[in-house]
């Protein structure tokens, strides 16, 4: 998959350095996977959750949440949030 963005990683790490591991072993998962549908991703992340057109993952023991918006067709993962699952919970990423 051609994972954008890197960027929102190195980011949200500065803030929260204990996410350091969790996001960069999903980065380096999620860059040589071949996911064609939600049941895939699940093979490798069996709690991601389909939420609308999102793909929320659980990172390091649920502490954070990654949501990106894949496109299987042409093998394209967005991160669009990374957050804390207190902030995940507040809901505002929906809007």
């Amino acid at each position: 998959m051609n994972t954008i963005s890197f960027k929102k990683i190195r980011e949200f790490v500065k803030g929260h350095p204990a996410a350091d591991a969790g996001l960069s072993a999903w980065y380096k998962l999620a860059r040589k996977a071949r996911w064609q549908n939600i049941v895939d991703v699940r093979k490798s992340y069996p709690h991601a959750d389909l939420v609308g057109k999102y793909v929320v993952f659980n990172i390091s023991g649920n502490n954070y949440r990654l949501i990106a918006e894949i496109h299987f067709e042409s093998q394209l993962v967005l991160i669009r949030e990374i957050l804390t699952h207190k902030d995940y919970d507040k809901g505002k990423w929906k809007k």
